[in-house]
C-alpha cells in the first residue's frame, strides 16, 4: 500500500484551502491528524457541520493523494465516507474524532477503466462483472482519523 505524507506546510490551513480549492473556509489550527493539530471550525457558512467536516477531510485526502505527488503517482476518484465519530473532552475543550474510509484509484488506471467501459459497454464481448471486479481490486482503501474542534457551529 502506498504511504501518503501528512501535510506539513506551516502556512495557515485557511490560506492553503483558499489557494488550492478557491474556498473561503472559516477555519484555523492544523490538518486534524491528532487532537493537538485539530482543525478548528469557526463557521460553516450555513452548511451542515458534518458535511463541512466531510469537505475538509476530502480536501486533505486530495492534497495528500494527488496534489503533492508526481503525475505518475497521483490518485483520482477520491471518496471519503464517515465510518465512526467520537466526542472527546480534554482541557475543557470538546473535540470530534472522526474516522473516514478513503477510497481512490491511481489516475492512470482510473482513466483506463473509464475508457474500457465507454468502449465496451453494450457490446456482446464486454464482461461488466469482470470489469467492476478489476476496478474494485485496483481501488485503494485507507482508514484515516480527522480531529475537529467546533466553535458552536
Amino acid at each position: 500500500m502506498s504511504q501518503f505524507k501528512a501535510i506539513t506546510s506551516t502556512d495557515p490551513i485557511k490560506e492553503i484551502i483558499k489557494s488550492a480549492f478557491d474556498l473561503d473556509a472559516d477555519v484555523s489550527g492544523g490538518w486534524g491528524y491528532t487532537q493537538q493539530s485539530a482543525t478548528r471550525i469557526h463557521s460553516t457558512n450555513n452548511i451542515p457541520a458534518d458535511q463541512f467536516e466531510h469537505t475538509l477531510a476530502t480536501m486533505r485526502a486530495y492534497i495528500e493523494m494527488n496534489m503533492t505527488l508526481s503525475e505518475d503517482e497521483r490518485y483520482g476518484s477520491i471518496n471519503a465516507n464517515e465510518t465512526a465519530r467520537e466526542i472527546v473532552n480534554a482541557d475543557n475543550i470538546t473535540y470530534e474524532k472522526v474516522l473516514y474510509t478513503i477510497t481512490a484509484m491511481r489516475e492512470d488506471q482510473y482513466a483506463d477503466f473509464i475508457n474500457e467501459y465507454k468502449k465496451g459497454y453494450g457490446t456482446a464481448d464486454f464482461d461488466m462483472n469482470d470489469h467492476f471486479r478489476r476496478r474494485k481490486e485496483a481501488t485503494l482503501t485507507r482508514v484515516v482519523e480527522y480531529w475537529f474542534q467546533r466553535d458552536n457551529v
